[in-house]
């Protein structure tokens, strides 16, 4: 007999760090999600809190050693970037690490104003502004300066945004500027929509910047779409900006930071190969030697980590509600839940999942496609939206079974719109969090129920 648990066996290095099978059942961060289902039901979202943790004193020490390896002498700071998941408990936990925040829209600041009043961050904090800035997000920022928030810095992303803090700002202040990187040569565009161009920064510095006494700009800002990988496109346009920090060095003494921006990857399959150390060693190396090359200080070195900090911590469990075989070969799940609604970007950007079974890892298993509850066609996942075939344990009139996706913690509810209208009405389900005791043990908590047909009533003016 041909059983799931040979499969998934032959075909990945398995068991991993995270997954193990225990007793026909998987386990997540040695967490029994057989337990989790069977006191909170499904469809289900949880939070594993530990791995955010983990996932931040991971990439300082990568980035410590390489520091240490290649003897520079500029500083490391992580920020945690806020769209990835604003939550509170997301904030909580990465908070405990010493970090620092980078906002992107003008609710990012009551947000920050709720952390500081809660002793979560001081105003010793480094608060990175990015975005295009409408006025009310430039008023936010600007309080924030006014009351004594000195390390909240503006990332100017056009040639007039300085205008509006000049204006405002009563206080000496910091701002940066972001760089308008060329995109990958197959994107619809040539040039980001965001940021000032190359051959501007100087210009704008100059002008509005260099002789005003209440301004200094510290920081210059890079962020391409791709992230930060091994691609000869990577490290062209890490080049590039580095170039012209060291330009804009030369015309601008106070500039002492590089923000490299963020875009490591998280694993999205069991073959996951990204060499962390590595890539964070050539980074480094890079910036030191064309320094040393152009007689340049170090910077110091802000990233920018979202989907890295939170995106492991996540998963989404769902039971099988029904097999059918719609022709001769098309044999489909049907999950009690929606990826249109509660995985949107497997969905709208086709993006990749591990997928795994919860329970029966024993039983035979047979190739199927994935479906979900709402009436659209599209509200699918299937071989062509995953790495491989979809292999799962074949269903029995007395077993239920159970799935997982893993890795899910950034962007889903967002693009989802928590609490607030799905794709056919579609409710978010239940959100649990997960996290350990100092000794080890394992605890969990409900954080949201399934939403209720009579919020979404409301928001739609019944």
């Amino acid at each position: 007999m041909n059983k799931y648990i040979d499969l998934i066996q032959q075909t990945f290095d398995f068991p991993t760090r995270e997954f193990k099978v225990e007793d026909d059942n998987l386990f997540f961060n040695g967490v029994n999600l057989m337990e989790i289902i069977e006191e909170y039901g499904t469809p289900l979202k949880l939070t594993y809190l530990p791995k955010i943790s983990e996932s931040i004193q991971n990439a300082k020490t990568y980035f410590n050693n390489a520091m240490q390896a290649h003897d520079y002498h500029g500083n490391y700071t992580y920020c945690y970037c806020t769209k990835s998941s604003h939550f509170s408990f997301v904030l909580d936990e990465a908070l405990k690490n010493d970090i620092h925040i980078e906002t992107s829209s003008t609710f990012d600041i009551p947000l920050v104003k709720s952390l500081y009043e809660k002793g979560k961050i001081t105003k010793d904090t480094h608060i990175v502004c990015n975005g295009f800035k409408r006025d009310l997000y430039k008023q936010y920022i600007s309080e924030l300066l006014n009351d004594g928030f000195h390390n909240c810095i503006p990332v100017l992303d056009n040639l007039t945004e300085i205008d509006y803090y000049l204006e405002h700002v009563k206080v000496p202040f910091k701002v940066g500027i972001r760089i308008a990187a060329d995109e990958e040569p197959k994107f619809g565009f040539y040039t980001s929509r965001l940021g000032v161009r190359y051959k501007d920064i100087i210009d704008l510095y100059e002008k509005k910047i260099k002789d005003n006494p209440n301004v200094s700009l510290k920081m210059l800002h890079f962020f391409i779409n791709s992230g930060i990988r091994d691609t000869a496109y990577y490290w062209s346009e890490l080049t590039r900006f580095i170039q012209k920090y060291v330009d804009l060095k030369a015309v601008c003494p106070e500039l002492d930071t590089m923000d490299i921006g963020g875009g490591w990857p998280i694993k999205t399959n069991v073959f996951f190969d990204y060499d962390y150390q590595y890539m964070a060693d050539q980074i480094v190396k890079n910036i030191k030697w064309m320094c040393a090359k152009n007689n340049t200080v170090e910077p110091n070195i802000f990233t920018e980590f979202g989907s890295y900090t939170v995106g492991e911590s996540g998963a989404v469990l769902y039971s099988i509600l029904e097999e059918k075989l719609q022709n001769d070969k098309e044999l489909w799940y049907m999950i009690d839940g929606s990826f249109i609604t509660q995985l949107p970007d497997s969905w709208g950007l086709n993006q990749k999942y591990i997928m795994l079974a919860v329970n029966n890892w024993k039983e035979e298993y047979h190739n199927i496609n994935l479906g979900g509850l709402t009436c659209d066609s599209m509200d699918y996942y299937n071989s062509e939206a995953h790495q491989y075939n979809i292999y799962l344990p074949k269903k029995t009139e007395k077993k239920p079974q159970y799935i997982g996706f893993f890795h899910t913690g950034a962007y889903q509810e967002s693009l989802g719109g928590y609490g607030g209208i799905q794709h056919c009405l579609i409710p978010a389900p239940k959100h649990v969090l997960i996290d350990r005791d100092t000794d080890g043990t394992i605890k969990h908590k409900l954080f949201a129920e399934e939403q209720d047909s009579e919020s979404m009533l409301k928001r739609l003016g019944y």
